[in-house]
């Protein structure tokens, strides 16, 4: 297959971060679905203090392959959180890629090439469900509409391009993570996607979105609930009056300086 042929020693040394709790189903099959798809990727277990054991396994898998590592958190405290501390363990350590990936396989490892591939002439790639080719699997209708409709509203509140804002399954330079302030990201939840894609636009980077094919997991239970997406929609649309309060703010600026001649 063309993912076979390629090679990404020229991105540097790339990290995965696989977030968990309650993955004990997921996780051992998750990481060597990567480390089969590419083989000279480390991965970093993240687990948020998980009751069923998934922290154990993860120890067990790092002791027999030292491209795993396990970072243990004291409880469990939301996905961009956790997804924070990966990216400071990761820069603290130099690595070059910092890759965001689902512990359940609805981000395919096999799909990873794709990213890594587009990160060569971008500062961020984004594993789109909604441009061409991209599709979703096992989804009902009714949240493949809440999906559509979230993306569709965030593009316009906050005059991004992007087509799937609040997807999971994304690629990082490090460089990009350190120009977007990771210091001041408050969010927690999955609008932790949003908050980063968004920084990364308006930091002028390039932004760039392949196609994915998203599958609904087979094992353990979704952490989507309905308090995340009201926080989504409520983070957006104050994000997005912000936005069009500071071009405001910026075009009557514009127009005194040209009524008074410039300062």
């Amino acid at each position: 297959m063309a993912e076979d042929a390629l090679q990404f020693g020229d991105l540097g040394r790339i990290l995965v971060i696989v977030p968990t709790y309650n993955e004990r189903e997921n996780v051992e099959l998750i990481t060597a679905r990567i480390r089969k798809a590419i083989p000279e990727v480390d991965i970093l277990v993240a687990d948020d203090n998980s009751p069923d054991g998934t922290g154990a396994i993860a120890d067990r898998l790092a002791a027999a392959d030292s491209h795993i590592h396990v970072m243990h958190r004291l409880g469990k405290d939301g996905l961009g959180a956790a997804y924070l501390a990966g990216f400071q363990w990761g820069l603290e350590r130099n690595y070059d890629v910092l890759v965001e990936m689902d512990a359940d396989g609805s981000h395919k490892p096999e799909e990873l090439y794709r990213l890594l591939d587009r990160l060569r002439t971008a500062d961020l790639v984004l594993g789109s469900r909604w441009v061409d080719d991209g599709e979703v699997v096992n989804w009902p209708k009714s949240r493949e509409y809440l999906s559509r409709g979230g993306n569709a509203y965030s593009r316009w509140a906050l005059k991004v391009p992007i087509r799937d804002i609040t997807g999971g399954y994304r690629a990082f330079r490090a460089d990009t993570l350190r120009r977007i302030d990771l210091n001041s990201v408050g969010s927690a939840g999955y609008i932790f996607q949003v908050d980063l894609a968004y920084r990364a636009h308006e930091a002028g980077l390039t932004v760039a979105e392949v196609p994915i094919t998203f599958e609904e997991r087979e094992h353990g239970t979704s952490k989507m609930d309905n308090s995340i997406v009201r926080e989504a929609l409520w983070r957006v649309t104050v994000w997005g009056f912000n936005h069009r309060a500071e071009q405001y703010r910026r075009w009557r600026e514009g127009r005194r300086k040209h009524h008074t001649g410039g300062w």
